[in-house]
């Protein structure tokens, strides 16, 4: 199978010959090319010019081998047309120039198409898929030779909950204070802010998928800081919203949270098809609490890529072995890949899993019906 065909079926809960792997924030930040391109564009510049962005998404499925490549963009790039505006400090992060405060804030937000919203966005997607298609040829061929590209294109989008705290909180924060006094304290406006958010979230992912990305992952990056019973009240109807609007499309969908091995019962209900885990949770515990009707991903600790080789190899095997050859398994880290990671130690993980985990095709599908 080539890294396209292998990431999609196992999406699908299908036989593969050996387990997928790509990485969260892949695209550059460890790699010494893309501190090049950084020398001289700022993130914004590179996720908005189409042909940066296709150079810098690629950058991983050339030099480590990849099954899915992740689109170089920011989850803050939706908002913008919203009338949100903000820009990305360098050690900091999404800095909102003018934070939702009141109801008056929320009523003049905008929810604009996902084509208007973001152009650059689906430019990108069209030129990607055409450099990872087999034998080249137009945006156009490439996607109706169906999976035979190099790596599957993974498109994302923040949830509905992480944006609505940037929006609200102005920048990262340890505890979004703001945003959750405005949760407990105005249930009407915050309610009327998912509303939109969720909604502009829907038009974004609509118009990648039909760009031609083959696989969409929502990053509810914050929802950690919820309780169970906050998460359902304030949070899940907004991500089942989302998921549900792109279910006739037939694309795969995965759902990551961090630090929220509380929810794992709850974000599982919101209707993914997989489920991202972190590393605080062991990924067999979680699979059996999510459920085996779904995919799970991940969920190596980044850290030990900082590691000697040996003991990386440890921790990749004990994700390997906790998956136990059951289909539906993409290796992944617990969260993004560290800056200083050494990209050699990348390359070599993508290759040590694919050769622990080769396969007959059909092996794990067998090993599931026997332990069911």
């Amino acid at each position: 199978m080539n890294g396209e065909g292998r990431m999609l079926a196992a999406c699908r809960l299908q036989p593969v010959d050996r387990t997928p792997v790509w990485y969260m924030r892949q695209a550059g930040r460890c790699l010494d090319e893309y501190r090049e391109l950084r020398r001289r564009y700022d993130i914004l510049t590179l996720a908005k010019t189409p042909d940066l962005c296709t150079q810098v998404t690629l950058m991983p499925v050339e030099r480590f081998g990849v099954d899915g490549a992740v689109m170089f963009a920011d989850i803050m790039l939706p908002l913008e047309a919203m009338g949100c505006s903000f820009e990305i400090q360098p050690e900091v992060g999404p800095i909102v120039h003018h934070p939702i405060r009141a109801a008056a804030d929320v009523a003049a937000l905008r929810v604009v198409e996902g084509e208007e919203a973001t152009p650059y966005v689906m430019e990108a997607i069209r030129l990607i898929r055409h450099e990872l298609s087999p034998g080249g040829g137009s945006a156009g061929e490439g996607m109706e030779a169906g999976e035979g590209g190099r790596a599957a294109l993974i498109g994302f989008s923040g949830a509905p909950f992480t944006l609505a705290c940037y929006m609200v909180e102005g920048r990262p924060s340890r505890d979004y204070a703001r945003a959750k006094g405005l949760m407990y304290s105005d249930e009407a406006t915050w309610h009327a802010l998912m509303e939109k958010v969720s909604e502009q979230v829907v038009l974004y992912l609509q118009a990648q998928i039909r760009a031609g990305v083959q696989v969409v992952q929502l990053f509810d990056s914050w929802v950690g800081m919820l309780s169970p019973s906050d998460y359902e009240r304030y949070s899940l109807p907004y991500t089942r919203r989302v998921f549900a609007a792109l279910e006739d499309s037939g694309i795969p969908r995965i759902h990551f949270g961090t630090g929220a091995a509380s929810l794992l019962e709850l974000m599982a209900g919101a209707g993914s098809d997989i489920m991202s885990v972190d590393w605080r949770v062991p990924l067999d515990e979680a699979w059996g609490r999510i459920g085996y009707d779904k995919g799970i991903q991940g969920n190596l600790d980044p850290v030990l890529a900082l590691a000697p080789w040996e003991r990386l190899e440890e921790g990749m095997q004990d994700v390997l072995r906790r998956a136990g050859g059951r289909p539906g398994h993409i290796f992944n880290l617990g969260h993004g890949v560290l800056p200083e990671t050494n990209p050699e130690q990348l390359a070599r993980l993508v290759q040590a899993v694919h050769t622990a985990s080769a396969r007959a095709v059909g092996v794990g599908a067998a090993m599931d019906r026997v332990e069911r």
